[in-house]
């Protein structure tokens, strides 16, 4: 999968020195889907059984134990992962992801 952009995820453990924990996380994640092939929503669900698969294409990563919520839109033909959302469980409460 290609994965637009990185840069949001490092900007993410960077801008606050509380989130720092969940950088080994993010770099986990971004490795294992960089060399995900996925078809469909039950392919995410095979590897990530926590995730939740929104409509639209959307998907929600559970990072650090549910502290993060991390959310993407994905292009299944064309292989490329959008991240739309990253930030903490209480941010998460405030956006609607499903339309981010």
């Amino acid at each position: 999968m290609r994965i637009i952009a990185k840069r949001a995820l490092v900007d993410f453990w960077e801008k606050n020195p509380a989130y720092r924990d969940a950088k080994g996380q993010l770099e986990a994640w971004y490795v294992e889907v960089k060399s995900a092939a996925w078809r469909k929503p039950t392919d995410i669900k095979e590897r990530y059984r926590n995730s939740s698969i929104l409509k639209s294409g959307r998907a929600v990563f559970n990072i650090c134990g549910n502290k993060y919520r991390l959310v993407v839109k994905i292009n299944y033909p064309a292989q490329i992962v959008f991240i739309r959302f990253i930030g903490t469980h209480e941010e998460y409460d405030t956006i609607n992801a499903e339309e981010i």
